[in-house]
């Protein structure tokens, strides 16, 4: 046995050992009610989000083919990312192959060694990994710390400052105090840097986020970065802020220069999925009238969006109930370590708009055996 043969044996051991293994299974929509995907409003198999992949496929083929730097760069493209700004309330928009591409940009893009970054203590792990490549002094804020932010920004050396939260956060659910934080990196003459993952087509009668919700889009202290793979029902990243910040990320993010554009059909999806949005906003208060249901049910408090997180005394525990809750019929997922920022195990829970009421009755009554 070589010596990563044996390192890798004793990953598998200890993984086991500590409850956190993670394996890949083969998910049937059709088999059980799914509350641990992230498709919140029901889009993925909407008629008309499938038909503007299939026109999107059959006009520009299968690939992009190229780096939007090449000819990569579709027709396709700039209208999602004109549709975007617009919903959003912002100047321009740029879309990407992925939301992890997204923030991995903005960090490699607009940072450099007189930058100081601020990161919430929860965000996401690409925002992580982007800090990690921009190798930028990073000052990790306690959770939702809007002073500790102030505190942070007011004994900086550096000539400038990006502030990293989400709107609705990934694993517990809440939202930052965006308000609060706009002001105080406006007083800092800081930029905002809000991943909107979460909010996007579930904050807002309209679903365009928690900062339009908010009347904070278009601030000059504000940007906002996301993904087309939830709410949308596609693939893909966006960031949505000013002109300039737009050309600097064309001509100095590298996992946008050197990648190849997003897919026709996962842009052409997006674009469609987005018209939907606009004309059945029933759907995001279904989501949100759900996720009330399904919170009760479990014993949490409401979210602020589609996401429920439940503690779990241990990794066993949550996977225990993921198993039984499976046997039931309803699919939910967990977070354990290092997925969670606090090393507290959770079952992760998530709000679906296409619920029907005995779908919604059915998983209602199966969590709270489950998380109780």
């Amino acid at each position: 046995m070589s010596a990563y043969d044996e390192w890798l044996a004793d990953q598998v051991e200890a993984r086991e050992t500590a409850g956190l293994t993670r394996k890949l299974s083969a998910f049937d929509p059709t088999g059980a009610i799914d509350l641990a995907g992230n498709d919140y409003l029901g889009l993925a198999r909407h008629p008309d989000v499938i038909a503007g992949a299939v026109r999107a496929a059959e006009s520009f083929g299968a690939g992009a083919g190229a780096s939007r730097l090449v000819t990569g760069t579709l027709e396709l493209h700039e209208d999602l990312e004109r549709a975007l700004a617009a919903f959003t309330g912002t100047e321009a928009g740029l879309v990407f192959s992925t939301g992890y591409h997204a923030n991995l940009s903005v960090l490699s893009a607009l940072v450099d060694d007189d930058t100081l970054v601020v990161s919430d203590a929860h965000v996401h792990a690409s925002m992580i990994d982007g800090c990690r490549l921009a190798r930028a002094q990073i000052e990790v804020a306690p959770h939702g710390d809007v002073e500790a932010v102030r505190s942070i920004l007011a004994r900086r050396t550096q000539r400038r400052a990006l502030v990293l939260t989400e709107s609705i956060f990934s694993v517990l659910g809440d939202a930052t105090p965006l308000a609060e934080l706009l002001s105080v990196c406006e007083r800092a003459d800081a930029l905002l840097v809000v991943d909107e993952a979460h909010g996007l087509g579930v904050a807002g009668a309209d679903g365009a986020g928690l900062a339009r919700h908010l009347g904070l889009s278009g601030h000059a202290n504000l940007l906002l970065t996301g993904t087309l793979s939830k709410s949308f029902g596609a693939q893909g990243g966006l960031v949505l802020g000013s002109r300039a910040i737009r050309e600097q990320l064309v001509n100095k993010a590298r996992p946008f220069i050197y990648d190849t554009g997003l897919a026709p059909a996962a842009t052409g999806a997006a674009l469609a999925a987005l018209d939907v949005m606009r004309r059945e906003p029933e759907r995001i208060a279904r989501v949100n009238q759900v996720a009330a249901v399904l919170a009760d049910a479990c014993g949490v408090g409401v979210p602020a969006g589609a996401v429920l997180a439940v503690p779990m005394a241990s990794p066993q525990d949550a996977v225990a109930a993921v198993e039984k809750a499976a046997t039931d019929g309803v699919r939910i997922g967990c977070f354990r370590p290092p997925s969670t920022p606090d090393g507290i195990s959770r079952l992760r829970i998530t709000a679906h708009a296409d619920l029907d009421d005995a779908q919604l009755d059915h998983a209602a009554s199966v969590l709270a055996a489950v998380a109780r």
